[in-house]
């Protein structure tokens, strides 16, 4: 065999020897990436949805929930102790706008993996939440309303339900202000914008009675 024609089978050789390291390497990654671009078993999950999360959404949930509850408790009693048909029709309202925004709340919380405010005559605080919710009514403020019946409880309950909603408000702006979460953002803008519409219809009410 001439000198030439070994040169090429040396050289067709190595090419091939070439070709199957390539192939094998492919296949190395496939199994190892999911190829494509796609995530191979066992791969980083994806960030939760706690790492949008501000201290500032976590506070306004917590607070937010039993503030909200509260007010379902009073628009409740109007039910049965209200005498004007607008304060019913306007307790109603509140308690079906509120409702499910403490459903919402609640959810958000469970999925930043986040305490929730237990649902107890108290006011659900939790430990070290000691920088209080503007509005609450006290013990003996809700004892008030409880025993009051017909028009006295029509003004007790349109004065305090107004004060309520402005410490809602309050701390629905500094959730605007300070929070990252777009939820609860939306949330809080909502919650300013419905309840200044009714504390402006609380008080004209409360003008005529």
């Amino acid at each position: 065999m001439s000198t030439r024609r070994r040169a090429r089978r040396a050289t067709l050789a190595g090419v091939a020897l070439s070709t199957v390291v390539a192939l094998s390497a492919c296949g190395g990654d496939h199994s190892t990436d999911g190829g494509h671009g796609r995530p191979a078993v066992g791969a980083a999950p994806a960030a939760s949805e706690s790492a949008g999360v501000a201290p500032a959404d976590v506070m306004f949930a917590q607070m937010m929930i039993p503030h909200h509850r509260q007010a379902v408790r009073m628009s409740e009693l109007a039910g049965s102790r209200a005498a004007d048909p607008e304060v019913t029709r306007l307790a109603e309202r509140i308690r079906a706008a509120q409702a499910p925004e403490i459903a919402t709340l609640t959810g958000w919380l469970a999925a930043w993996g986040r305490p929730v405010p237990s649902d107890s005559p108290a006011g659900g605080h939790l430990p070290g939440m000691d920088h209080g919710m503007p509005g609450m009514m006290s013990d003996a403020d809700l004892a008030r309303l409880e025993g009051a019946t017909g028009r006295d409880f029509d003004r007790l309950f349109l004065s305090l339900m107004i004060a309520h909603h402005e410490g809602a408000i309050t701390m629905a702006r500094q959730e605007v202000a300070d929070g990252r979460h777009a939820g609860a953002r939306a949330m809080a803008q909502q919650i300013v914008a419905t309840q200044q519409g009714e504390i402006d219809t609380m008080r004209k009410i409360l003008a005529r009675l």
